[in-house]
């Protein structure tokens, strides 16, 4: 198993694979498992591009030892898997922030209503790239960001965002509306959730971003490190100076935070419904205990061991809502503490 992943999912420009299903093979090799045969049925997984190299991996792993057992991963988007996982349609979604209210009354309003587990998997940085080809950008500040992305915006060309800059119109490419970097970024950066100028290419596969971005050099988008991460030859992310001195997305200052404002973590949301099936229950379990392993070799930022242990302990006491999510004020713990926390 290695980075090249992702690569297996790349696409051209056009495909309309973020509604695609993929379904994951069954691995012959694993019947030399004492466990193989004994359990079997079907995990239904959806949700956020940016989790979906996380869940492929997990999903094609877990099949080596449990190989009558079918995976399936969606590329939905996390609003997309959203939609399917608060009416029952599928067992866990990924998602690239927390569950947002009005998911959660839908959730709960379902016949039957569809109560849930919550558990980050990963930290993942939102990298803001250009092509390989752009040599003149050397940082961009929040502010900076904001003026290109937020709606109404007098940026056309790139001399608009600063002086000396080419005379070059900018061509944007980033998430779609259904996509949970796109939640983020514009909370973050723009200052209000989905705020952001219309003309961009919007897409929920980020391969298809990727693809927007290599090929012009007066390009400029964002999405999940892990795409960045896979495709380094091809583009250059851009160091981010929140006020504080201009930081690149990497390993090591995502994990350290100083990647900011754009570093964050990343989750599946379980069904508890579907977690009292043997399958479900075992693929999510395996998630967690192989999550260290794998999630550095699709390139994210696996947590240290406590927290997945403190994961499993929230999954296997079923302890239901969010707290990522919540209303309620949770600042200043840490995520140890806050999967032991009741959820809303």
């Amino acid at each position: 198993m290695n980075k090249t992943r992702i690569n297996k999912w790349f696409v051209s420009v056009g495909v309309a694979a973020a509604l695609a299903m993929v379904v994951l093979p069954l691995t012959a090799d694993a019947k030399k498992n004492k466990r193989a045969g004994t359990l079997k049925g079907m995990v239904k997984v959806d949700g956020s591009s940016t989790v979906f190299p996380i869940s492929e991996a997990m999903g094609e792993e877990f099949g080596k030892v449990h190989p009558r057992v079918r995976v399936t991963v969606g590329l939905s988007g996390t609003g997309g898997g959203m939609k399917k996982f608060t009416v029952g349609d599928i067992d866990v979604t990924g998602a690239s922030r927390p569950i947002k209210e009005i998911e959660r009354t839908k959730a709960k309003t379902n016949k039957p209503p569809i109560d849930f587990v919550e558990l980050p998997v990963a930290y993942d940085g939102i990298a803001v790239v250009v092509s390989a080809k752009n040599k003149f950008v050397d940082k961009l500040t929040v502010q900076e960001l904001k003026k290109i992305w937020q709606p109404n915006s007098p940026v056309k060309q790139w001399s608009d965002v600063r002086q000396g800059w080419p005379k070059k119109p900018i061509k944007l490419y980033g998430p779609g509306a259904d996509s949970g970097t796109f939640d983020y970024f514009t909370k973050t950066i723009v200052g209000k959730e989905r705020a952001t100028r219309s003309d961009f290419t919007a897409s929920e596969d980020d391969n298809v971003l990727v693809q927007g971005v290599k090929s012009n050099p007066h390009a400029l988008g964002y999405f999940g490190y892990a795409y960045y991460a896979e495709n380094k030859k091809v583009l250059r992310a851009i160091p981010i100076d929140p006020g504080s001195g201009a930081v690149t997305p990497s390993v090591a200052t995502i994990e350290n935070a100083t990647y900011k404002p754009l570093s964050r973590p990343i989750f599946i949301y379980v069904s508890k419904a579907s977690a009292r099936r043997p399958e479900v229950e075992s693929f999510v379990t395996f998630y967690l205990q192989n999550a260290r392993k794998f999630v550095p070799e699709v390139g994210y930022v696996p947590f240290q061991a406590n927290v997945y242990q403190a994961a499993m302990k929230r999954f296997q006491k079923r302890m239901l809502g969010t707290v990522f999510g919540a209303s309620t004020a949770k600042k200043g713990k840490n995520l140890v503490e806050l999967l032991a926390m009741k959820g809303e």
